[in-house]
């Protein structure tokens, strides 16, 4: 599956109640572990979870979110075992089978190929329960048909298998489905039919950040100015606080070679401001970014700066080695 996708990587906003005497309840623990994973903790996450967990064994919602902050940390195994805990704990949760589905593909990711085989099958199996349980669990379902869209029949995939789903989502809400419609056409390296699609998504008024900002993934690399704006106030209509919106307009800037001042305030805020998380523009993504910012404007020197910084954070990230390499040949 696509890893460019970030759907579906939402976060779940745990509530949480004050403390009562001496005793941590299990409710705060879930806050302060929410909070520790927002901040990109996730060591702190786990640890407090796990002691939550000691104490409340047969809290789900304590479960999930070890899963997602194991995931974080790419220990896929222990992803899976937490999500699996999760749902046996309460399989009538679509949720919890979403994110079991999700620790099954991440290690499918990284498995050799007969390994991988089994785990994709699962991730479906996984996912497909969780839309059957609720099926206006968005990411869910745009899940199933990304694995359908990009997964080979030998694992259960096909595009065939998608369209009703598709259709379905379209009718459940505008912008859901037309972004399901442009990730499939993305997977089938269709980006012409990709593009109207995503157009469309972003025209809907759509409500999800983690959509909005996945096909901002999309616009970056394939450089669309013009959309990458279309992202940025899409997602700061949709979450205010978000800093991704700040990314994603200082990329379209430095693209259009407009506002460099500007551009450079923004990266370097939603460096300062954004998570380290699955979801997010890595860090890396903002040197390369400055990189070619300061290239625009002749600071050579700052931009071969930058270009390496990527590359420590990011080694194989190609615009950051072409970059570098094109300062290297000047």
């Amino acid at each position: 599956m696509e890893r460019g996708s970030r759907l579906a990587f939402a976060i779940i906003f745990l509530a949480g109640t004050a403390l009562t005497g001496a005793a941590v309840r299990p409710d705060a623990s879930l806050e302060v572990a929410r909070r520790a994973y927002e901040a990109s903790d996730f060591t702190k996450a786990i640890q407090v979870l796990q002691e939550a967990a000691a104490k409340d064994p047969k809290n789900g919602d304590i479960q999930l979110l070890l899963a997602k902050s194991y995931l974080e940390l790419q220990e896929h195994d222990a992803a899976i075992r937490c999500a699996e805990r999760a749902v046996a704990l309460d399989p009538q949760n679509s949720l919890y089978h979403e994110w079991l589905g999700r620790a099954f593909g991440e290690k499918a990711d990284r498995a050799g190929w007969f390994s991988a085989i089994s785990l994709a099958k699962k991730a479906r199996r996984e996912f497909q329960k969780a839309v059957e349980l609720d099926g206006r669990n968005f990411s869910a379902r745009q899940a199933l048909i990304e694995f359908d869209c990009s997964a080979p029949g030998i694992v259960g995939g096909g595009e065939d298998r998608a369209q009703p789903h598709i259709k379905e989502l379209m009718e459940l809400d505008t912008a859901e489905g037309h972004y399901a419609a442009g990730n499939c056409r993305r997977q089938k390296k269709d980006f012409v039919a990709a593009d109207e699609e995503f157009t469309k998504a972003l025209e809907s008024q759509p409500k999800a950040a983690e959509l909005i900002y996945d096909i901002g993934d999309y616009a970056m690399k394939r450089q669309q100015p013009e959309r990458l704006f279309a992202v940025a106030d899409a997602g700061e209509r949709a979450a205010s606080n978000d800093p991704r919106g700040k990314f994603y307009r200082g990329v379209g800037l430095v693209l259009k070679k407009e506002a460099p001042e500007e551009a450079e305030r923004l990266l370097q805020e939603y460096a300062r401001r954004a998570p380290k998380r699955n979801g997010y523009p890595s860090p890396a993504w903002v040197h390369v970014w400055l990189g070619q910012l300061y290239e625009n404007r002749n600071d050579l020197a700052e931009a071969k700066k930058e270009f390496e910084n990527a590359l420590r954070l990011d080694p194989k990230n190609k615009m950051a080695q072409e970059g570098l390499k094109k300062l290297k040949k000047g």
